[in-house]
């Protein structure tokens, strides 16, 4: 029978010894094509075939994560395993965790005393018996007090090795610091400043990585040599989903020591190779709820989605028919008769409202230039935050707005659809086409939190089609409605001509 031998290289590669036929299939079997891989610049000068390679087969490993895909391969083709006993290969015995477990420490938000949900408790404790996890949980369903859980139970439980926690931004790292603190605010065994550590930019001048939390950027640290990751006993990737990237991969390769793996995010983005290069580095998925759930059971905000469709001339349908695609994106974002129809949309709602656009000098800056004028003399506040904004600003934005009930917010999708929690949001309007899974449903979730009344969604769509031809952002349009309806939320469909 023809066999593999599997051995636990370290906490992020499994080494795989058996012939070189069956390392031929292992290299097809874990093997994709990358999504727009034709329009690469490295396949079109045929640099690359467009794959990624998961099992490398000069080293003959694979990530630890992809065990279970492993065992699969294996079982369908009838060749047998064998594996070190002693190694550890994801899933650790119950009764091998405290059995104090459930026994949440002290917890606060706002001064507040809070009991950690039940699906809170069952996600962490699959991820720790599991020891690698990738937590599918959506936006606005408490993920950061998921992770400062893990975080709490890891130093209570091994005294030896440090917690790195991983965000894509700067303002999630002030962000994550501060959700920290206030979860921590009255308990008197932990205190931020003794435990916990924050990079961006680098680290501060004579400032020595003493503590046992610290919580980065992936850009302040991938540079770093693997030597630095060695002391990391759990990895915690906030936003899972962006560690498709080179750069974080390599990150993720680095933790070889790190036996504690737990990725969270609120969604994936449908491909089959992101999410095994996910699966790969972090573990098995796990869905810990769902939007529709947390919404039905009244832990989050009811949902109101109303799709904008937005019916223009005749005249430029024909010009915009012989159009490419960015051309058509530069004629929607700069088209006046529809960023007053967006401005006016803003004003004429009660509640805090964000705009979300995505291009800031032909988009985000005019639309906020046309709402500064129309306020002109009106007592309602209004704010802008794109990439240019600083972090203390953003999170100053975020805190006032937390205070006030009837100001709007312009901001740039990639400042605020990934991660900023606003905790007071009404009404949330998408100013800019967008098809993507990720960015749609995390956008949603800025509107989520609970609040006194339901969270209002503006999907503004354009229909420019001339005779049978549809345009490009009005099938970005029908990729979002796809997305709604899977996603179970209701919607309703308004044309509206401009």
């Amino acid at each position: 029978m023809d066999q593999l031998k599997i051995t636990k290289k370290n906490e992020t590669f499994l080494y795989i010894e058996t012939d070189p036929g069956i390392e031929m299939e292992l290299t097809e079997h874990f093997c994709f094509f990358v999504p727009g891989y034709k329009f690469m610049p490295a396949y079109r000068n045929k640099y690359w075939d467009g794959k990624i390679r998961l099992f490398d087969t000069r080293k003959k490993t694979l990530y630890v994560g992809l065990y279970k895909y492993l065992k699969q391969f294996c079982l369908e083709r009838g060749y047998e395993v064998l594996t070190d006993d002693s190694a550890q290969y994801g899933s650790v015995e119950p009764e091998k965790l405290p059995l104090d477990f459930r026994r949440a420490p002290v917890l606060t938000a706002n001064q507040i005393p809070i009991t950690p949900r039940d699906y809170q408790l069952d996600a962490l404790e699959h991820a720790l018996q599991n020891e690698k996890s990738l937590l599918l949980s959506p936006t606005a369903s408490g993920k950061s007090l998921i992770i400062y859980l893990a975080a709490r139970w890891y130093i209570e439980n091994d005294s030896s090795m440090k917690i790195l926690i991983i965000v894509p931004t700067i303002s999630l790292v002030e962000q994550m610091y501060s959700d920290f603190e206030d979860y921590s605010s009255t308990d008197e065994h932990f205190h931020m400043d003794e435990y916990s550590h924050k990079i961006h930019g680098g680290i501060p001048k004579g400032q020595k990585l003493f503590h046992r939390i610290v919580i980065s950027t992936w850009q302040s640290i991938y540079k770093k040599p693997a030597s630095w990751f060695q002391s990391y006993g759990m990895v915690i990737g906030d936003e899972a989903h962006q560690f498709k990237a080179k750069s974080l991969t390599a990150i993720m390769e680095k933790c070889t020591e790190a036996k504690y793996r737990i990725g969270t995010t609120g969604t994936l983005d449908g491909t089959q190779t992101h999410q095994l290069v996910l699966e790969g580095l972090f573990g098995p998925v796990h869905k810990v709820t769902t939007t529709k759930d947390l919404i039905d059971s009244d832990q989050l905000a009811k949902l109101d989605i109303k799709m904008l469709l937005l019916k223009y001339k005749e005249e430029h349908c024909k010009e915009i028919s012989k159009l490419k695609y960015q051309d058509e994106i530069d004629f929607i974002v700069r088209y006046t008769p529809r960023n007053n129809f967006i401005s006016n949309l803003a004003i004429d709602q009660t509640g805090n409202t964000l705009i979300l656009f995505n291009y800031v000098e032909k988009h985000g800056k005019p639309l906020h230039n046309i709402l500064k004028e129309k306020l002109k003399g009106k007592k309602r506040k209004l704010f802008y935050v794109s990439g240019e904004t600083d972090v203390d600003t953003r999170e100053s934005v975020r805190t006032i707005t937390e205070k006030e009930d009837n100001a709007i917010i312009v901001a740039s999708l990639g400042t605020f659809s990934t991660g900023i929690n606003i905790r007071n949001l009404h009404n949330l309007i998408f100013a800019s086409p967008s098809k993507s899974q990720i960015r749609v449903l995390q956008s949603i979730g800025r509107g989520l939190r609970k609040s006194n009344r339901d969270t209002q969604v503006f999907d503004i769509a354009d229909d420019l089609h001339w005779k049978a031809k549809k345009n490009y952002t009005l099938e970005h349009a029908a990729e979002r409605i796809k997305i709604y309806s899977k996603e179970k939320f209701d919607y309703e469909l308004f044309e509206i001509n401009i």
